[in-house]
């Protein structure tokens, strides 16, 4: 039924035209033409933070992740910024994918069927300050983008060896990109006002834009998906850390959503306008923003309660600011280990910063369909077809 609905939103939101090509019906949005039948991606390339990390930073830097990290699902640490499963995870899984090797990871990796580029805390920008010596990664966009040059210029073994030539292999696969909040929170905790955060956001997205157009020259790929950022207000971080600020009927600090969707406003306007210099790329632009907030507005339909305290944490209205997630916490003179909410699985946020896998997989479940997403076709469908 969904996949009806969003069929009929295509129809009516986009005025596309429907044709029948060698016997396969295909959709066109401008010069760009979308098959209805399931896309066959051979390798996913992620692009992106801590919102789809499996194992970048870790790998960078051991000491980041420790229990309870991962106990959900992995039951141990897996590099993830989680209890468990990432957005990134159940896209892969949905495609009959593996789980994407992190591209620093040097042990056990397998890029095959695609690589992750992806590190906690990485901007699309510069960052001010990296670790150790700050709170940003130094492996951001850029970076990102010249470490997938050196992996396409690696022999052809690391690879899927049973696509057609390598040029096709990357030119079938999946493009995923989730990046941005970490450039909202430099500005925030740089104590740069509301203002000088939004007049940042048009930079940053030039700045993504070039790194896009760099991506799709040098892979020759052709199916791009691209997530806007999320409600960043609603995240105990940044209500701990803004007390004052002004909340919607959700709790959530609104102003710092109203930056959020500011920054969406412009990325949907780049994507459109990427669309018009490369014509021959299926850009899909998801509104993961919406289907974040719905979790914080009606929690219950999707099975959670408190959606703005941390799972894993101590300390205040929001279980976060008096000890981190898998810290060992003086408390009244008694040490306490900072573990994990007991029922994970009701919880939307993990450590503070962080969604659940409960949360990820709730939110991948409304995106896949294709309902927060433009052209709204499903993730199976969100592939450039050549006419024949």
């Amino acid at each position: 039924m969904e996949f009806l609905t969003s069929l009929v939103r295509f129809f009516i939101y986009l005025s596309c035209s429907c044709m029948v090509l060698s016997s396969i019906t295909i959709f066109k949005l401008n010069s760009v033409v979308f098959s209805v039948e399931d896309c066959e991606f051979p390798a996913i390339f992620n692009f992106g933070d801590s919102n789809s990390d499996t194992g970048g930073l870790a790998a960078a830097f051991p000491a980041f992740l420790y229990k309870p990290y991962g106990e959900t699902f992995f039951h141990k640490p897996a590099g993830r910024f989680s209890d468990g499963r990432l957005i990134i995870d159940f896209i892969a899984n949905s495609l009959n994918l593996p789980y994407l090797s992190a591209y620093l990871d040097s042990q056990r990796t397998n890029f095959t069927h695609g690589a992750n580029f992806a590190t906690a805390a990485s901007t699309i920008t510069l960052p001010n300050l990296i670790i150790p010596n700050g709170g940003f990664s130094p492996f951001y966009l850029v970076v990102q983008y010249t470490q997938f040059v050196r992996l396409k210029s690696l022999p052809q073994k690391t690879r899927e060896a049973n696509y057609v030539t390598i040029a096709e292999y990357f030119k079938q696969a999946l493009y995923t990109f989730d990046i941005g909040q970490n450039d909202l929170g430099q500005g925030f905790f740089s104590n740069m006002s509301i203002a000088e955060v939004n007049a940042s956001v048009p930079d940053i997205i030039n700045s993504f834009s070039t790194n896009f157009k760099n991506i799709y020259n040098i892979s020759g790929g052709t199916s791009f998906w691209i997530h806007n950022t999320g409600p960043i207000g609603c995240l105990p971080y940044i209500l701990n850390t803004f007390p004052s600020a002004q909340k919607d009927e959700a709790g959530c600090a609104k102003p710092y959503n109203e930056v959020a969707q500011y920054f969406n406003t412009k990325l949907k306007e780049a994507v459109v306008q990427l669309r018009k210099d490369l014509p021959s790329a299926a850009i899909t632009y998801v509104d993961v923003y919406s289907a974040k907030y719905s979790l914080y507005t009606d929690p219950h339909n999707d099975g959670f309660e408190q959606p703005l305290v941390a799972c894993c944490g101590y300390g205040g209205k929001y279980n976060y600011g008096s000890g981190g997630c898998g810290e060992t916490i003086q408390v009244n003179g008694t040490q306490i280990f900072v573990g994990s909410c007991r029922r994970p699985w009701t919880r939307v946020n993990w450590d503070g910063i962080h969604y659940t896998e409960a949360a990820n997989k709730a939110v991948f479940h409304k995106i896949s369909t294709g309902a927060y997403s433009d052209p709204p076709l499903p993730l199976k469908k969100a592939c450039y077809m050549t006419p024949k």
